[in-house]
C-alpha cells in the first residue's frame, strides 16, 4: 500500500507484522474468509433444553433504536463484522457516543442471530422465528433549542443541505502548500503595516502618450518599476530573514501575485530595476499566462526578493497582504480613484487620481521609520515617473 493512498477498501491488507528474526516472505497470508460462528452461540444451542410451548420469545433490541439507513454511524470493526455475516446494521442497538454502532454492538447482534451456514440442530422441533420486518422509525420531534441531536444531520448530494450540515471538499496539493506558507507567515513573521496615497496623474498622462505610439503598458507595470527602483535606492529594504539574522540581497527580483484556478502563485520578474516599463509589461504578461496554464518552471516562481499584489482591477481601494516568506515585504496596490484636493495655493480645488498602496513589512527587518521612508520614495517615483529613468 503506497503512502498517502485514499479510498482504500475496508479489509485491505496494508501491513504485515512478524516476530524479530522471522522472514516476512515465509509467512503465509490466508485469504479473507468469513469467521466461524461464535462459540458461545453454538454451545448454547447444543445444551439448551427444549423450548416450552408457551414460552415467550426472547426480547429483541428495542424498536425505538431502529435508525434510518441514511443516518447510520458504524465503527470500521462493526461494519466489517456486519458485512461479513450479512446482518442488517439497522437491527443493532447503538451504545457508542452520538449513536455510533460499536464492535461490541455488532457482536451482540451476531450472538442473537442464528448462523445461515450452520446445520439445523436435531433437538430443535421448530424453526426459529423470523426477525420482524424492518419498518422505518417515525421521525421524532426536533430537538429542543440548545440541545445537540444524538446523530448529526448529513448532507445529501443534489439536495439542499439542512441547517448544521457540511460537505468535505478535497484540497489540492497547491492549496495545501498555500495554506502552509500563509500559516507560517502569520505565525512566525511580525507583520507591520503602513499606507500612503499616490497621485497617479503623471502616470496616467504618460500611459496615454505611450498608447499614441502603440506602446501599451498598465499602471501595475509602473508600480513594478517604481518598487524595483526604490529597492535599488534603498538596499536596506531588499533583505531577507534567516535563522541567524538578516541577509542583504544582491539582486532585485519582483514577485507578482497571479490568481489561477488552483490558487495564488507568484512568478518572478528578475532584475526588474534594470528593465524598462515596456519590457516589464511584456515579461509580466508572459509569466501570468504561463501561470494560468500551469506551465511555470520552479525557477520562475522561486527566489523573489519583494512581492506586489494588485487588486485594483477588482474595484478594491485598499487592503493588506500577507508577507511571502522568506521575503521581508509585500506591497498591496488598490485601484485609482478621483478625489478633490486643495491645490498648492490652498485657494482652489483640483481633481487628483489617487491610488492607495499598503506596505506589509517584517518588523524584524524593516521598522516603521524605514517603511515610511520607503513609501515616501516610492510615491515620489510614481508621481514623477521621469525620476525612474535617472536611477
Amino acid at each position: 500500500m503506497e503512502e498517502g493512498s485514499r479510498g482504500v477498501p475496508l479489509g485491505t491488507l496494508i501491513a504485515l507484522m512478524v516476530e524479530e528474526g522471522e522472514d516476512w516472505k515465509q509467512v503465509e497470508v490466508p485469504p479473507p474468509t468469513a469467521p466461524p460462528a461464535a462459540p458461545d452461540a453454538a454451545v448454547a444451542a447444543s445444551v439448551a433444553p427444549p423450548p416450552a410451548p408457551a414460552q415467550p420469545p426472547p426480547p429483541l433490541p428495542p424498536a425505538v433504536h431502529t435508525i434510518s439507513s441514511a443516518l447510520l454511524r458504524l465503527s470500521p470493526a462493526a461494519r466489517n463484522i456486519l458485512d461479513t455475516h450479512g446482518l442488517d446494521p439497522r437491527l443493532a442497538t447503538p451504545t457508542g457516543p452520538r449513536g455510533l454502532i460499536t464492535k461490541e454492538d455488532a457482536l451482540n447482534l451476531l450472538k442473537g442471530t442464528p448462523s445461515s451456514g450452520a446445520a439445523v440442530p436435531v433437538a430443535a422441533p421448530t424453526a426459529p422465528a423470523a426477525p420482524p420486518a424492518y419498518t422505518p422509525a417515525p421521525a421524532g420531534p426536533p430537538p429542543a433549542p440548545g440541545l445537540r441531536p444524538n446523530i448529526p444531520p448529513l448532507s445529501i448530494p443534489g439536495k439542499p443541505g439542512a441547517p448544521g450540515t457540511f460537505t468535505d471538499l478535497p484540497a489540492s496539493n497547491i492549496r495545501r502548500i498555500i495554506a502552509q506558507r500563509l500559516t507560517e507567515s502569520k505565525t512566525t513573521i511580525p507583520h507591520a503595516y503602513a499606507s500612503v496615497d499616490c497621485d497617479m496623474e503623471a502616470v496616467m498622462k504618460l500611459r496615454k502618450d505611450l498608447a499614441k505610439e502603440q506602446v501599451k503598458v498598465s499602471v501595475n507595470d509602473f508600480v513594478i518599476k517604481a518598487a524595483a527602483v526604490t529597492l535599488k535606492e534603498m538596499p536596506e529594504v531588499n533583505v531577507t530573514w534567516s535563522g541567524d539574522g538578516p541577509l542583504a540581497l544582491d539582486s532585485i527580483h519582483i514577485s507578482i501575485a497571479v490568481a489561477t484556478e488552483k490558487g495564488l502563485i507568484t512568478p518572478i520578474i528578475r532584475d526588474a530595476a534594470d528593465m524598462g516599463v515596456q519590457e516589464i509589461s511584456a515579461t509580466a504578461k508572459a509569466l501570468a499566462q504561463r501561470a494560468r496554464d500551469g506551465k511555470l518552471k520552479p525557477e520562475e516562481y522561486q527566489g523573489g526578493s519583494f512581492s506586489i499584489s494588485n487588486l485594483g482591477m477588482f474595484g478594491i481601494s485598499g487592503f493588506s497582504a500577507v508577507i511571502n516568506p522568506p521575503q521581508a515585504c509585500i506591497l498591496a496596490v488598490g485601484g485609482s480613484r478621483a478625489e478633490l484636493r486643495p491645490s498648492a495655493d490652498q485657494q482652489t480645488l483640483r481633481t487628483q487620481q489617487l491610488m492607495t498602496v499598503t506596505l506589509s513589512s517584517d518588523g524584524r527587518l524593516v521598522d516603521d521609520a524605514l517603511a515610511s521612508r520607503f513609501l515616501e520614495k516610492l510615491r515620489a517615483n510614481l508621481e514623477k515617473p521621469q525620476r525612474m529613468a535617472l536611477v
